[in-house]
């Protein structure tokens, strides 16, 4: 059966993270309008709950982003790679909210606001083999979304990747093309992570208000859900 399994060469460099999955399915059908306007409004209340977590107006200097800035100092990465929740906080900063692209997107974004902590997806069936996060060599397949020529890993680069390459590089920062989540997509595979011990209740919480949204909101059935530890490193994504 298809599973995520976190590797060795990860718990190494974070030995107290941990990693919230979700394996989703049913996610490809509509909200009528009464949930529609439901996403939104959590969308909305979302953005104003953010500001609890910017303290600063650097945001290098929140602590929910500078323990994330710290991680990425732990690997290569790409010049201007950050965590995906850094961008999300940063429009909050500027007052330019996040606005509402596709319902799994918004409930998803809204959580990650919400809660200040980073949330992936990717098309669960368009995953090869199974799902890894771990140090690579360098040179695999990877073409980026919005990009039409092959960005490759860095040698000890830290990315999700399966049989076919990368998923998406730098731990959480650049999605590729080939598993990306489309409006037609019904199953997902979702990751939110967390690397502040001090953090693992609220991790916890937003999993389960995740998996909840989903299937009051969007009908979806939760294949799976799990907190991946260095205690307990794979998570099955099939039921």
């Amino acid at each position: 059966m298809k599973k995520f399994v976190a590797e060795e060469s990860f718990w190494q460099l974070f030995p107290h993270a941990a990693i919230g999955v979700l394996a989703v399915q049913g996610l490809s059908a509509r909200p009528d309008e009464a949930r529609a306007a439901q996403i939104k409004a959590f969308l909305e209340q979302a953005n104003t709950q953010a500001k609890r977590h910017l303290t600063s107006e650097t945001i290098s200097e929140n602590a929910v982003v500078a323990v994330w800035r710290q991680a990425y100092q732990k690997f290569p990465t790409k010049k201007g790679a950050r965590c995906s929740v850094e961008a999300l906080l940063k429009r909050v900063l500027h007052d330019n909210p996040v606005g509402s692209i596709a319902p799994t997107v918004d409930i998803t974004n809204a959580i990650s606001l919400k809660y200040a902590l980073p949330i992936g997806a990717e098309n669960l069936d368009a995953i090869a083999g199974n799902l890894r996060l771990g140090i690579v060599k360098g040179g695999e397949d990877f073409l980026p979304i919005g990009s039409e020529k092959p960005e490759p890993p860095l040698p000890g680069e830290l990315a999700y990747y399966d049989d076919a390459g990368i998923v998406c590089r730098c731990w959480n920062w650049r999605d590729g093309q080939r598993t990306a989540v489309q409006d037609d997509t019904d199953s997902e595979f979702i990751a939110m992570e967390c690397v502040d011990p001090a953090r693992l209740d609220e991790l916890a919480a937003a999993v389960e208000e995740l998996a909840g949204l989903l299937g009051s909101l969007l009908n979806a059935k939760v294949l799976q859900k799990q907190i991946v530890t260095a205690q307990n490193r794979e998570a099955l994504l099939e039921s």
